[in-house]
């Protein structure tokens, strides 16, 4: 049987990309904007599984398993008045009353959400009950400002809670480093929500902003990338991420078994992303550049490509710093098209032979490979695509960069007062005063430098081995601050069997 998976939307750049990925869904399957089967996919034929992320109304539409969550109304509203209109069920919107937003502010965004907890977890409970079985939920947000990052954080406990069986994984959107930010307290609201990824996700997707603006400039072409453009490269990866889920073979065809191989310790669950040949849903010279670049596609072509820094969806420091002492940890390709079995293995083989891939000296050293069927609906100008998602310890300098950009704040106590108001962040002192309690700061840089070290402490080939030293010690840490009936302990296998 299916197993439903629901989408949780949260703030601007989580209503934007998930939009996006939903339009791309509909594509694939032959859905029209209203979430009516297309005339020529009405025959059925093309082997997918539309129950995984839509349900079928009383009139036979397919509505997206999908709760749209805001602060402010102008992203919402808009998706209310485009051509998708139709498809998303209004039941599962929610807009704050008085619809200010949360000012870039985490605390705010999550005092907001324990103020509105109620409605929001009905509306959850209402979708979920739509499934007849739930595998788990995907949440669409950024970490910088202020209602992706805030009732993001505040919604990934509450899961924990509510649904401490299954499987949460995030698409989290990593703040553009490359320029300045209009958001100076995005450092903070970056750590506060890296502490609950940490906590309580399973798997998280990064889609780091300044790497996806650097693969728009160089690999499209496109000088100056728009919110659109970026967007849609975003909805890329979360639709072939989600392929062998719709398109489903004999492996790989569900969301925990998907996940058992990449994470095989559960701290270290930060996944980057590659996609080749990347094009664009879009006219003009965007897609001829891409064209120009990428004529002939082969199997090895593509995972070659996929292993090549320039294509991960990570900023420059995180994949070039020490990457000559950093390690694969695990890879999952996902190879969609026409793809013979023996030019995989072939291809395999190639790659082992050059050591394109340094691997960690504790685990398997091999790349896992699922083939997915390409939608039938589309027509592609490649005869085969591919999607790495990778679990490598050189994530850790996105980690490092976090801390360090907090650090130079928090020392300062610059811009803390923003947060003061709120309860987390004060306590009643003596004769019932109001006193600033900055401890939620500290445990959360504590939380994600443990992080951190776990993910250098796994380049040591004795890793699994110390009985001392940081991994073991840096686990207990970890774990110490983890809710263990939660979803950092749902049954995700140690090390699932590595296959080809």
């Amino acid at each position: 049987m299916p197993r439903g998976i629901v989408t949780l939307q949260v703030g601007q750049c989580g209503n934007q990309i998930g939009t996006e990925f939903w339009r791309k869904l509909c594509s694939e399957h032959g859905i029209n904007n209203d979430g009516i089967v297309e005339e020529y996919a009405a025959a059925g034929g093309a082997g997918d599984r539309k129950d995984v992320f839509f349900y079928q109304a009383d009139d036979e539409r397919y509505i997206p398993r999908a709760c749209l969550i805001d602060l402010e109304p102008r992203v919402i509203n808009g998706i209310q008045n485009s051509e998708v209109r139709n498809l998303f069920n209004p039941e599962n919107v929610f807009l704050s009353d008085h619809g200010g937003g949360a000012g870039n502010n985490w605390a705010s965004g999550y005092h907001q959400g324990e103020g509105v907890q109620e409605d929001i977890l009905d509306m959850i409970d209402r979708e979920v009950g739509y499934s007849d079985s739930l595998e788990g939920f995907t949440l669409c947000h950024s970490i910088a400002g202020g209602t992706g990052s805030g009732m993001g954080s505040w919604l990934l406990e509450a899961l924990n809670d509510r649904y401490p069986k299954k499987l949460v994984k995030t698409y989290s959107v990593f703040p553009n480093q490359s320029e300045s930010s209009d958001v100076v307290v995005q450092p903070y609201n970056s750590l506060l929500t890296l502490k609950r990824l940490t906590l309580n996700a399973d798997a998280v997707v990064v889609l780091d902003n300044t790497a996806l603006n650097r693969i728009a400039t160089e690999r499209l072409h496109i000088a100056n990338p728009s919110f659109n453009q970026v967007n849609s490269l975003v909805s890329t990866v979360m639709a072939a991420s989600t392929a062998t889920l719709r398109y489903p073979g004999y492996m790989n065809n569900d969301l925990v078994g998907l996940l058992a191989s990449l994470i095989p310790v559960p701290q270290c669950h930060f996944l980057m992303a590659g996609y080749t040949p990347l094009t664009l849903d879009a006219e003009g010279d965007a897609a001829a550049a891409v064209a120009s670049i990428v004529r002939k596609t082969t199997v090895l072509d593509v995972m070659r490509r996929l292993l090549q820094p320039k294509n991960l969806m990570v900023s420059a420091g995180a994949r070039s710093k020490d990457y000559d002492k950093s390690r694969y940890i695990s890879i999952l390709n996902i190879i969609q098209g026409d793809v013979d079995p023996t030019q995989l293995h072939q291809s395999l083989m190639r790659i082992r032979e050059r050591k394109l891939a340094n691997f960690i000296d504790w685990g398997p050293a091999s790349i896992q490979v699922a083939l997915s069927r390409k939608s039938p609906y589309i027509r592609s100008a490649h005869r085969v695509s591919g999607l790495m998602l990778a679990n490598h310890t050189s994530i850790r300098h996105l980690f490092n960069r976090t801390i360090s950009q907090f650090d130079k704040l928090f020392k300062r106590n610059a811009f803390v007062d923003n947060y003061k108001e709120f309860p987390m962040f004060h306590r009643q002192g003596l004769g019932g005063k109001l006193e600033a309690d900055l401890s939620e700061f500290e445990d959360a840089r504590e939380v994600v430098a443990a992080l951190s070290e776990e993910y250098a402490a796994a380049e040591s080939s004795d890793y699994i081995d110390r009985a001392d030293g940081s991994a073991a010690d840096l686990a207990t840490q970890l774990a110490s601050h983890m809710n263990l009936g939660g979803a950092a302990g749902s049954g995700l296998d140690p090390r699932a069997p590595v296959r080809a």
